[in-house]
């Protein structure tokens, strides 16, 4: 079949699509869910029913460790065996039956009745943050007052990171998301990012050893308690997936965070709602997780040939599933383009869906519902600083902000 190109293409990362992609990605799923991208080399994928079939089928395969190591410059390269041999024990980069056994020995850690164990301590965690940073009368950025460092307070104490920790841990992190989400460029900053890949499996490594000779009120000694870890898994396979679980925790939640409080700040309407019943701040997270979420894309590979919407894809064909846009798809989305914190119906696919649903999604929703919740109905005098003026990463996959700057 002859791969009819998108008649509206433009380029993704151009710093308008950049700074607001949403007008772009609606026409490019009215003009053809599914179209094969020139300009990205990659089908892009954008209606709902079409995403959704593609997370229900094996042909679609979520192994993209090869593309990123092939992004690797030349001279970074000898330093990228041992990251990219972790990065393949990461849950997200494999296909069932192997995701399904590396999944299973995280389950019940990460269960909403385990999760609930860390309520308490979030609550807490957001006052000592708000009351440290927030302080009302005072300018700051929102980002690196409260969005970053509360989901890196929670998510050591829920790792059982040990504090003095803490700087060098979440280093490393930053390093790794910038290889993991294409943000690195030049071959210092692959070779940086690599290097801390590398010395986060180390780090985590001895770390599971100390549970494992003195066990503690943490995620590494839950798992190990439940004796998996020797057995369905390997030793080397749960701290290649520990570090996934350092990364993906803290990026998302934190950008969470930031959004959904640019979301409400920008429509008065909704913050009002919010105010007036807390309860409300779950749906605001909601709403910002479809409406304009963490997460913008993820990247499939077709592992052999699939008919989708009329198209042909063929075997090793790039797939992004442009979830930015199925979340606005207005065949599942009453009024797709409103932010409403009371909107029920429809699952969105922020978190994905199936068997690569996020799996720690219920702790980024505590946390960001807690932070949200202390944000606006204890910080009445909040205001956006400057909301004419905000910058977003350079990024395919997530959406993140540089900054927030507000008034406390």
């Amino acid at each position: 079949m002859t791969i009819a190109p998108a008649r509206t293409e433009r380029y993704l990362l151009a710093p308008d699509m950049i700074a607001d992609p949403y007008d772009h990605l609606d026409a490019l799923r009215e003009d053809a869910p599914v179209q094969w991208s020139p300009l990205h080399h990659a089908w892009l994928v954008t209606g709902y029913d079409q995403i959704m079939r593609c997370l229900r089928d094996r042909a679609v395969s979520a192994d993209r460790v090869r593309p990123l190591m092939d992004a690797v410059p030349q001279g970074a390269r000898d330093d990228a065996e041992r990251a990219f041999g972790i990065l393949s024990r990461w849950m997200v980069f494999n296909d069932p039956p192997q995701h399904r056994r590396l999944r299973q020995v995280f389950q019940e850690a990460f269960a909403a009745r385990a999760v609930a164990r860390y309520t308490a301590f979030t609550e807490k965690a957001t006052r000592a943050v708000l009351t440290r940073k927030a302080v009302p009368g005072r300018t700051g950025d929102l980002m690196a007052d409260v969005a970053k460092p509360l989901p890196a307070l929670v998510f050591a104490r829920w790792l059982g990171i040990p504090p003095t920790d803490g700087p060098s841990f979440w280093y490393w992190n930053t390093r790794v998301a910038d290889l993991v989400l294409g943000t690195a460029q030049e071959e210092s900053e692959y070779r940086a990012s690599l290097q801390a890949l590398v010395s986060l499996e180390d780090y985590l490594g001895d770390l599971v050893a100390r549970r494992r000779a003195a066990p503690g009120d943490d995620l590494i000694s839950q798992v190990l308690k439940e004796g998996r870890v020797g057995e369905s898994v390997s030793e080397e396979e749960f701290v290649g997936m520990l570090t996934q679980m350092a990364f993906a925790g803290g990026e998302t939640t934190s950008n969470l965070i930031a959004n959904t409080v640019l979301a409400l700040h920008t429509r008065p309407d909704q913050l009002a709602a919010v105010r007036a019943d807390p309860d409300l701040a779950q749906g605001a997270v909601e709403e910002t997780l479809r409406l304009d979420g963490p997460s913008k894309m993820s990247i499939r590979t077709a592992a052999r040939d699939l008919d989708l919407d009329g198209r042909t894809l063929r075997a090793g064909d790039r797939i992004f599933l442009v979830t930015a846009a199925a979340n606005r798809d207005p065949a599942r989305f009453p009024d797709p383009g409103r932010f409403d914190v009371t909107r029920t119906g429809a699952t969105h696919l922020g978190f994905g869906f199936g068997a690569h649903f996020c799996i720690g999604a219920a702790l980024a929703r505590l946390v960001a519902v807690s932070a949200v919740r202390t944000l606006v109905c204890e910080r009445p005098g909040l205001a956006l600083a400057e909301p004419d003026r905000l910058a977003w990463q350079p990024s395919l996959l997530n959406r993140s902000l540089t900054a927030l700057p507000v008034h406390y």
